[in-house]
């Protein structure tokens, strides 16, 4: 069996195989609610055979939303149709997860789509956008956020306390905070964004701050038995990642001993400066350094697509999990293709029967056999 296709399992929960699909958001949702697309889209990578399947940022409220049209969970309400998502991806097979979020100075933009801008102050869809500090992100995220006080900051911690308790009753298995992207959390940890002079700023212990403490806020009511993940990003491609680097592994140290069970590793995009390095697997060696430094369970994902990448990414000891998202959006069953390449005995037994059976019983046959 490939490393690829082991099972992996983290508290009581079992993933079949190491492949998951990552958060990705759809922007299809109104005022936070599930619609049809969100229930076949996750129903349909369920089915294709993956472990895992995080469910995308949804906003802990409602400023805390990328988009107007983002899912949310700060509301009783939002429940039954994130419950129905779960049931569905249970019932294919693979793991629920679900990633709570708020995209702080990045919030209140249009859809990719539409123009990735900010939303204009004229415009009935606006909303105010808070930060650490009042500095703008830049680019077509030219608001100037307002900075937020210590109550806003005890607001938005019990709002992620308050979504995992709806995760957890919508009946996810896997919870992930959004520590990355340059969204609030990354951006109190990020000096591109954070200028505060009291104790949420400052030094890395300061600006590592509101992490920790909002991990210790949904520690106290997510289960022990499930676990508790975060996306984090360890570097910004800025000319200072070592430092970054180093400074980031040490507060995932922290957020460890803090309770938190595993790391997705990620990119901080804190700055439009960022010079990413884009190329097939190119960040796996920084995310096999942050799980040797870690000594924990990680994943991650960026262009790690190809199966001898994910294989080795898995058999070299550089992650645990193999998060995969372009490729599953093109081909929602690519893991059987990697099954199939990797060279797994029975590849048609990741999927239903209705098209495992099929493709099985047909396999190597000319191209008008099955019909």
């Amino acid at each position: 069996m490939s490393a690829l296709f082991t099972p992996f399992t983290l508290k009581d929960v079992a993933l079949r195989n190491r492949i998951a699909v990552p958060p990705m958001c759809q922007y299809s949702a109104t005022d936070g609610f599930v619609s049809d697309w969100h229930l076949a889209h996750y129903t349909g990578l369920a089915r294709g055979g993956a472990g895992l399947v995080i469910v995308e940022a949804s906003g802990v409220s409602p400023d805390g939303r990328i988009s107007p049209d983002c899912l949310g969970l700060w509301s009783d309400d939002h429940i039954a149709g994130l419950a129905q998502i779960a049931t569905a991806i249970k019932a294919a097979g693979a793991v629920p997860g679900i990633q709570i979020a708020h995209a702080g100075r990045k919030a209140n933009a249009n859809r990719p789509w539409d123009g990735d801008d900010h939303i204009a102050p004229e415009d009935p869809r606006y909303w105010e956008t808070i930060s650490p500090s009042a500095i703008a992100f830049g680019g077509v995220l030219p608001r100037v956020p307002r900075e937020m006080t210590l109550a806003d900051i005890a607001r938005v911690q019990g709002d992620f306390a308050a979504a995992a308790r709806r995760a957890q009753a919508a009946g996810f298995e896997w919870l992930e905070l959004h520590f990355a992207h340059g969204y609030l959390a990354q951006s109190f940890f990020s000096r591109h964004a954070n200028q505060r002079t009291d104790a949420y700023g400052g030094d890395a212990t300061g600006r590592g701050r509101f992490m920790l403490e909002t991990l210790a806020a949904v520690r106290a009511v997510w289960p022990e038995n499930l676990p508790l993940t975060a996306r984090f990003g360890v570097v910004e491609y800025d000319g200072h990642d070592e430092e970054t680097l180093a400074q980031a592994i040490d507060l995932s140290a922290k957020m460890r001993d803090g309770g938190l069970d595993f790391l997705s590793v990620s990119m901080g995009f804190s700055t439009v400066e960022a010079k990413v390095p884009w190329g097939p697997a190119f960040f796996a060696p920084v995310v096999g350094r942050v799980r040797s430094a870690l000594a924990m369970p990680v994943g991650s994902a960026w262009c790690i697509d190809a199966p001898q990448d994910a294989e080795r990414a898995v058999a070299n000891g550089q992650m645990d999990v193999v998060m995969m998202g372009r490729a599953l959006l093109a081909n929602p069953h690519y893991p059987y293709e990697l099954a199939i390449a990797l060279g797994e005995e029975k590849p048609a037994s990741l999927l239903p029967n209705p098209y495992g059976y099929w493709l099985q019983r047909y396999r190597g046959a000319g191209k008008g056999a099955a019909q």
